[in-house]
């Protein structure tokens, strides 16, 4: 099965098979907001699994802009060890282990109590529920720079650590993506304007992680084929910027979709349509590997064998699972022998698009949750339990971020 042929990358590494566990979002880290027990035992269940490749989740460059409570933090060395055990987890069954770094930009909850910094000071735009983001400031050429480098300084530590790899997350409406899209981005210096200005940002972050790392460690990073929302970031605008990428050392992109206020990346529009079919962006992911010089992996509703198959067989390069490894995490072992489906979740009809959003969110947590303490999945659990379960746990998670925050604002 071409599936299981094993991929080399243009640094001369070898994935072991072109299946990879995609990033979601797991908010599991310790007090301290290094990796935690349960996340550890997280990623060993995923490196049993058969996966030639696992992303981490977020894993933020700042403590000072979080996609949520709860995440991990990587900024300087003071807890190497731990994220060492992490990486150590993540390859015990063969499989490459990258570290995806992010910055969330405005996408950062309000609640958390921190200045929120964006190309432009422009809102989310997400009706009842835009109250919970605050509206960000414009960032200045100093806060633009300190952010390369704090990109290159988390993925020179994941190297230390024992990661062998890094994914730049410029996906999902989050920093480096804002800058991206036109409807985020309206500065007229130069990081605004043209698409070569607006990819300045993203270009530079990837120099300088070149630069921190060493030839042998893996550097991709995760594109939006569109953010799905009219006037913003488009197809043509991916292929460009993958185009441009093709210089730098990039040895892999990844492609998915949407931001929150577009959650295409969920299989929802702007407009509330439904991206029903399996394999959702794999037609972009087509289009732009004719014109991509490094490999291309495409995330978004795969979860049987027969689609994984095709999209490989179309010229796409690697194919990511997020929920279907969420609710089977040995479905590559179980496709190895020629087995099953993964199971899906409950569907979500709700009218209240950003709440359903939010609801699926939390019910991907909700399996991951049950993964990290040696349980089985639950499919079947309602959306509305695990959207309380979530914002029960997120309530206490923030109290306990502003607590940190506080320690290290005396110190």
């Amino acid at each position: 099965m071409p599936v299981f042929n094993a991929l080399i990358l243009p640094n001369g590494s070898t994935v072991p098979n072109r299946i990879a566990k995609a990033a979601m979002e797991e908010n599991m880290a310790a007090r301290d907001h290094a990796p935690s027990g349960k996340l550890v035992r997280l990623y060993e269940t995923w490196a049993a699994g058969g996966a030639g490749l696992l992303i981490t989740g977020n894993v933020m460059v700042d403590r000072r802009a979080m996609t949520g409570p709860g995440g991990a933090v990587l900024e300087d060395e003071r807890h190497l060890d731990r994220f060492a055990l992490w990486a150590q987890a993540g390859r015990a069954g063969g499989a490459q282990f990258w570290m995806q770094i992010n910055h969330p930009g405005r996408q950062m909850p309000a609640n958390l109590g921190q200045p929120t910094w964006a190309p432009s000071a422009v809102p989310m735009d997400l009706g009842r529920m835009s109250r919970h983001f605050g509206t960000p400031r414009e960032m200045t050429p100093e806060v633009i720079g300190d952010i390369v480098r704090r990109f290159a300084r988390t993925a020179r530590l994941a190297e230390q650590a024992g990661f062998t790899g890094v994914e730049v997350h410029a996906a999902h409406g989050y920093l480096l993506s804002q800058f991206l899209s036109p409807l985020t981005n309206r500065r007229t210096d130069t990081w605004g304007g043209s698409l070569a200005n607006r990819a300045r940002l993203l270009l530079d972050v990837v120099r300088a992680v070149r630069t921190a790392v060493s030839p042998r460690f893996a550097v991709a990073v995760k594109l939006n084929s569109a953010d799905f929302q009219h006037g913003g970031f488009s197809a043509d605008d991916a292929r460009a910027v993958v185009q441009m990428l093709g210089p730098l050392g990039v040895d892999l992109v990844e492609l998915s979709g949407g931001s929150y206020e577009a959650p295409a990346m969920q299989g929802t529009t702007r407009d509330g349509r439904t991206l029903a079919r399996e394999a959702y962006f794999a037609e972009f992911a087509r289009d732009i590997r004719a014109a991509a010089p490094m490999p291309v992996m495409v995330t978004g509703g795969i979860r049987r064998l027969p689609v994984a198959e095709e999209v490989i067989a179309s010229g796409v390069d690697m194919v990511g699972l997020g929920t279907a490894l969420a609710l089977d995490p040995d479905l590559p072992r179980a496709w190895r022998g020629g087995g099953r489906d993964a199971p899906a979740l409950r569907p979500i009809t709700w009218n209240n698009k950003p709440l359903a959003s939010m609801a699926l969110m939390a019910a991907v947590k909700f399996q991951l949750n049950q993964l990290s303490r040696g349980q089985a999945p639950h499919p079947a659990v309602s959306p509305l339990r695990a959207l309380l379960v979530q914002q029960v746990a997120n309530a206490c998670r923030v109290r306990q971020y502003r607590r940190w925050m506080s320690r290290h604002a005396a110190a």
